[in-house]
């Protein structure tokens, strides 16, 4: 292990700003522990006025890049929900400053240092708790599906029924299928799908006759 002291990018955030909330106040905490604990402080990064449920963060994203380029050595927060939108957020970002050989501290979540064998196992422990979560989600989901289909519903994407003798005579005009599509009134990856489905697509793939449309209906009379 290097005996320089580790290089340290402080990171900080409020959701809003004049209204009682400060981002300075959370670093000069974070100040007080680095020089507590004899960290070089290489970096000050800062989100003020965003919120924690946003992902992307201008300073939150200098921070992940620098993190990456090997300019710093460890991250330190204030805590969790100054970092993280979510559980599984905060393991995507810890996981990536691993990958980089970055460890991360938070100062008032006390069992988060990864710098220690305890805080890496309280991570892990975070992990398995989310990937459980994940897990019975699609449980869940599953079984639902399973008991619509049992009394005859149907599940996924909503059947748009199509009639494609418009669409094969747009075809045959030399029309493409985003035109058509939008002329029909659906998307191009439907009208594609059901071109498919009919044999109608590549358009040399069935003879004209073959395509009347993509669901069974009562030929008119008379």
């Amino acid at each position: 292990m290097s005996s320089q002291p580790p290089r340290t990018a402080l990171y900080a955030r409020v959701s809003t700003t004049g209204k009682g909330q400060d981002v300075e106040l959370q670093l000069v905490e974070l100040r007080q522990v680095a020089a507590q604990r004899g960290w070089n402080v290489v970096g000050t990064y800062a989100d003020e006025g965003i919120s924690g449920s946003k992902a992307k963060r201008p300073e939150l994203d200098r921070l992940m890049a620098d993190a990456q380029a090997g300019r710093i050595d460890l991250v330190a927060i204030w805590k969790l929900d100054r970092l993280a939108r979510s559980v599984r957020h905060l393991l995507e970002v810890a996981d990536d400053l691993t990958a980089w050989g970055v460890d991360l501290v938070s100062a008032r979540d006390a069992h988060i240092d990864t710098t220690s064998p305890s805080g890496r196992f309280t991570l892990q422990i975070l992990g398995a708790v989310a990937e459980l979560e994940r897990a019975l989600i699609r449980e869940r989901v599953q079984a639902g599906v399973d008991r619509a289909r049992a009394t005859g519903k149907h599940c996924g994407r909503p059947f748009v029924e199509l009639d494609l003798r418009p669409a094969q005579a747009m075809l045959r005009e030399g029309h493409g299928l985003k035109t058509i599509a939008k002329a029909l009134g659906v998307s191009r990856a439907t009208l594609r799908r059901r071109l498919e489905e009919a044999g109608a697509w590549p358009i040399s793939a069935q003879p004209e006759s073959c395509v009347q449309g993509s669901y069974q209906s009562a030929s008119p009379t008379g």
